[in-house]
């Protein structure tokens, strides 16, 4: 997601608090904060694939679904 979207996010936000947005605004709205959250999904998913955790004894168990 870039930043141009984040801040597309944020004026909406800040414009539904004051005056209140239109169906489109809100659907835009809407559209934008369900890409953000699967990006958010997506990063925190392929950052666990790659962490390990060390046992005692030294060996690297993967961090996985359980």
């Amino acid at each position: 997601m870039n930043q141009q979207k984040i801040d597309r996010i944020n004026e909406l936000a800040r414009k539904s608090k004051s005056v209140g947005l239109t169906d489109e605004e809100k659907a835009e709205q809407t559209t934008l904060r369900n890409e953000y959250r699967q990006s958010v999904v997506g990063n925190l998913a392929a950052q666990l694939d790659n962490t390990y955790i060390m046992t005692p004894d030294g060996k690297k168990k993967k961090v996985g679904e359980k």
